[in-house]
């Protein structure tokens, strides 16, 4: 025992002696860096050194540059919520070549990255660097950021991802660089890719620059470049994608790029309302795509500088330009309703319906070519519904022939939209319906457009009801005499309902009759390039509540009646130019009577084209004056027809 307590003593003194001598001893550091006290606080910015969770329960702001370092693993339970501060190329999350995350969604509890309007260009996006091969060369620099990756380890894994949601990305640097929704870089096979959307991007979806990487279950929607890119010799696999485009002027649903690493898609699905191209194989690249389903593109393989079509494998044969590649759908959109996003599916509307359809207004639906609704057919088209027509002109429109119905179900609050993406006159045929009552044309008289038979003698026929519809961008022209129009009545009878109808934007008449005797209640007619309202062949329905706007050069009327007369009838009618021209057209013997006229800005009001009877045109009571200037009617007033604002 004495040896044990000198022992103790001699140590005690040691020790005093040498906290006694010299600087006092570097305290412990306990506190926290920058960095983690930030984390704590809820906020992400700087460079993380160290491992760390992050808490579900906290909601993150990005409020700058992200990133996790070599070595460190950032954490990321399900259920997390990063809001990306938008403020463009200067936020962003990276995991730099070494370093790890690990986000852990769950289809109920998906972690979600977006700034807070989901805005195209809104932030940078998430950018994940490996160590796997690229043909860049091992320490290649990114051109986002400046970011070390590539190497050797093809099994180099840089953490988990799945069940995760980006919005808003693609913020741009320059005009030749664009951070992506997820960038990988050299990412290896190591790591897990499970469950990933990239929705409303202003670049691509996904970029792949080499690596090995693979993904499971990708949805993207609306990335106005790219919705998969890859360069570089990516070699990995894409299993179940879902790419939607509803905008106009995206780039590609793929575009390859550089050395052909034969990455393998399986079971790749993409819809498009607007057209546009799909694939798109530049220099030497390529890839074996199967179950590959495309609907809506107007180009489907495009072999951008003349590479090898057999680098190129799609459903187990050489690609083939020429083909539409409009298989079944592969891939069941559902699967992705963890997204929590407007999972919008687009529909493809073309070929002959013969039978009751009924769309549905939570679909996105796309007008690819024509859409011919037969004599056993009907069209039920319920309130809110749109329709996106391509712009491919006189091959596309939508059609109800005789004996078929159309019934559009709009409402004030959600009427019913048929449009072309960009709204321009022209860009497609319009609807057109065919129905059996009489016209001076004759019983089985055939359509200058389209070819479709009509007229009977069915006065009281009905092809259907429409109700609240906005058209725009009609009037594709077949030659020079013959155009389609926004809507074309061919002997359509009294027993159909036509109430609130919008028609802007036009390049031939907003709504022309063939005869027939139906009627109309509340037209709204902006900007179409011939005649605002046109009708021939005997046509003697009413129209009630009429407002034309022209703002544009040119246009022909806002009449224009030919042929015999029919008598229609007209109440309350107001037309108003601020460009001149003329107003109301009565060529041959036509005619109508026409109530509570108010024509504005018209250098003519009224013009008999051929010298017919003004006898036969009746106006507030008395024959028509050529020299009249209408101008004392009570306007149509249009302040509470909000739906005509109503576009896709």
């Amino acid at each position: 025992m004495k040896n044990f307590k000198f022992l103790f003593l001699f140590a005690t003194i040691l020790s005093l002696a040498f906290t006694s001598c010299g600087d006092d001893p570097e305290p412990i550091i306990t506190a926290n860096s920058p960095v983690i006290e930030n984390l704590k606080n809820g906020i992400l910015d700087g460079k993380l050194e160290e491992n760390y969770t992050l808490d579900a329960s906290v909601s993150y702001t990005l409020t700058n540059s992200f990133l996790v370092d070599d070595g460190v693993t950032l954490n990321v339970p399900a259920g997390t919520q990063i809001n990306a501060v938008a403020q463009g190329v200067d936020v962003y999350i990276a995991v730099l070549q070494g370093g790890k995350i690990n986000v852990n969604g769950t289809a109920n509890n998906p972690v979600i990255m977006a700034s807070t309007n989901g805005n195209p260009g809104d932030w940078g996006g998430l950018t994940l660097c490996g160590k796997a091969t690229t043909t860049a060369g091992v320490d290649a620099t990114a051109e986002v950021g400046g970011f070390v990756y590539g190497g050797s380890t093809d099994g180099d894994s840089s953490g988990i991802i799945r069940n995760l949601i980006i919005k808003g990305t693609g913020a741009a640097i320059n005009a030749d660089s664009e951070y992506n929704g997820v960038s990988f870089y050299a990412v290896g096979s190591g790591t897990v890719v499970e469950n990933l959307a990239v929705i409303d991007g202003a670049d691509d979806g996904v970029e792949f620059f080499g690596g090995t990487v693979s993904v499971t279950n990708l949805y993207l929607e609306n990335n106005e470049d790219d919705a998969i890119d890859w360069t570089e010799g990516w070699n990995g696999t894409i299993t179940n994608s879902y790419i939607v485009n509803t905008k106009a002027d995206f780039s590609t649903v793929v575009e390859a790029d550089k050395e052909n690493g034969n990455p393998k898609l399986i079971n790749l699905t993409a819809v498009s309302s607007v057209g546009g191209t799909a694939l798109q194989f530049k220099k030497q690249s390529g890839a074996t795509i199967s179950g590959l389903s495309l609907v809506g593109y107007d180009v489907t393989v495009d072999m951008a500088n003349d590479g090898p079509l057999a680098n190129v494998i799609l459903n187990g044969a050489t690609a083939n330009p020429s083909l539409s590649y409009n298989a079944a759908k592969s891939v069941d959109v559902s699967i992705f309703d963890w997204a929590n996003a407007e999972l919008t599916e687009v529909v493809d509307l073309s070929g002959r319906l013969n039978t009751t359809l009924t769309l549905d207004s939570s679909k996105r639906y796309r007008l690819s070519s024509s859409y011919i609704v037969e004599s056993e057919g009907k069209l039920i088209i319920p309130a809110g519904t749109k329709i996106s027509a391509r712009s491919g002109g006189v091959d596309v429109y939508l059609a109800v022939l005789v004996g078929g119905e159309i019934d559009v179900k709009g409402t004030e609050a959600n009427p019913v939209v048929m449009s072309s993406t960009a709204g321009a006159p022209g860009d497609w045929g319009g609807l057109t319906i065919c129905g059996k009552a009489s016209t001076t044309s004759g019983a089985n008289s055939t359509a200058e457009v389209g070819g479709f038979v009509y007229g009977g003698t069915t006065d009281n026929d009905s092809s259907g009801s429409i109700k609240n519809l906005v058209i725009r961008g009609t009037g594709a022209a077949i030659n020079a005499d013959s155009e389609y129009n926004g809507i074309s009545l061919y002997a359509v009878g009294s027993g159909t309902t036509i109430e609130n109808v919008a028609i802007i934007n036009g390049a031939d008449d907003g709504i022309e009759f063939f005869g027939g005797t139906v009627s109309v209640t509340n037209i709204y007619l902006e900007n179409n390039e011939d005649d605002a309202v046109d009708w021939t062949e005997g046509w003697n329905g009413t129209v009630t509540n009429t407002y034309i706007s022209h703002t544009i050069d040119n246009f022909s009327t806002a009449f224009e009646a030919d042929k015999e007369n029919g008598n229609p009838k007209f109440t309350n009618v107001t037309a108003i130019s601020t460009t001149g021209g003329t107003a109301l057209q009565f060529k041959k013997n036509s005619g109508a009577t026409i109530t509570n006229l108010y024509l504005s800005g018209y250098d003519t009001n009224i013009d008999m084209a051929n010298d017919g009877p003004l006898s036969n045109v009746i106006i507030d009571g008395v024959a028509a004056i050529l020299t009249g200037t209408y101008n004392s009617g009570t306007q149509v007033n249009v302040s509470g027809w909000s739906w005509t604002n109503a576009e896709l």
